[in-house]
């Protein structure tokens, strides 16, 4: 991902403000505000995998299981013509919708298909 570290399967967004010549970001994809910053990319790196840490121990300590970045599950709006037209093509194939569009969706982003 472009823009981002990764640490103990959670991603944090890389930014600079020239105004206070700093690095700084927060962990994305959790609904928890998990922010990090450093003067240097080398500070920067230590900051955020120090702030993934704090973030699951503090979680421990609460006694409460840590977001995971990606559940693996997300919903989508479309028009109903399509949903039904999904379906259709789905039930044609033998598959469930779920199985359709994941089929569909790892086509688009296997190597081949950018090949």
């Amino acid at each position: 991902m472009k823009d981002m570290m990764s640490f103990k399967g959670y991603f944090g967004s890389v930014h600079y403000s020239d105004n206070d010549r700093v690095f700084f970001g927060k962990i994305e994809f959790i609904r928890a505000l998990v922010s990090y910053e450093g003067t240097d990319v080398d500070s920067l790196k230590r900051s955020f995998e120090e702030a993934v840490d704090d973030y699951l121990e503090m979680c421990a300590q609460a006694g409460r299981e840590p977001e995971k970045p990606f559940k693996g599950s997300f919903n989508i709006r479309l028009d109903p013509s399509l949903h039904q037209r999904l379906v259709s093509h789905a039930m044609n194939e033998g598959k469930t919708l779920n199985a359709f569009i994941k089929s569909i969706l790892e086509r688009a982003v296997s190597p081949e298909f950018h090949a």
